[in-house]
């Protein structure tokens, strides 16, 4: 194996609420009416997947270029104000970059990428936001991206992921797959059936040996 690809949100940052607390307020201020399904319908979109969702299924009255820039707005000054980075998460991918190519491939957007890499200081030379691809998780196209830019093969890639579908966009890129399940939003038995779990992202580097 010669690398590692990790997902951001929900493994290295404790964000999934957040992006769910954001994407509810921002649409019920703009005419949107939330629903059951919303939250994990979006897991894993792209920026532009989850802007045109807003507006088609949930009801937003603006643009989905609008909606896009607002939600995106309202995280940044979010992770001003905290970013989350989950207990472990430096350590590990510092531990990790010591003995592989690292890379993250995000459903986050750019900005937001480059907010975590600056704050944390962490060494990944290869980040890949699926606003590049054409499409989002659970489609691979991240992931391939991401193993294209470290100049591997993806089926010499571990991937670390914690949503359903992450897990599958991770599978279809033919990684092999360790996955820290979400805890508010726990990922598909089936999905987890077929990948390696993990109780922590601390547990990677051990796990890795």
């Amino acid at each position: 194996m010669d690398a590692v690809i990790f997902d951001l949100d929900g493994v290295l940052i404790d964000s999934e609420q957040v992006w769910d607390e954001v994407r509810q307020s921002f649409a019920r201020a703009h005419g949107g009416t939330w629903t059951a399904s919303a939250t994990r319908a979006m897991q894993g979109m792209s920026t532009p997947e989850w802007a045109s969702y807003l507006v088609s299924d949930v009801g937003v009255q603006l643009p989905a270029a609008e909606v896009s820039a607002g939600v995106v707005a309202e995280m940044e000054k979010a992770y001003a104000a905290h970013l989350p980075v989950i207990s472990g998460a430096v350590e590990a991918v510092r531990a990790v970059a010591s003995r592989y190519s690292v890379a993250i491939a995000s459903s986050a957007p750019a900005v937001l990428i480059k907010v975590f890499l600056e704050v944390t200081g962490l060494p990944v030379p290869v980040a890949v936001s699926s606003e590049e691809c054409a499409a989002g998780k659970p489609s691979p196209d991240v992931y391939l991206l991401a193993a294209s830019r470290l100049g591997v093969a993806a089926s010499s890639c571990y991937a670390v992921e914690d949503s359903t579908n992450g897990l599958k966009a991770a599978l279809a890129a033919g990684m092999t797959v360790l996955a820290v399940p979400n805890p508010h939003f726990p990922p598909a038995a089936d999905v987890l059936a077929q990948v390696r779990v993990l109780e922590s992202v601390s547990d990677l580097p051990d796990a890795l040996a």
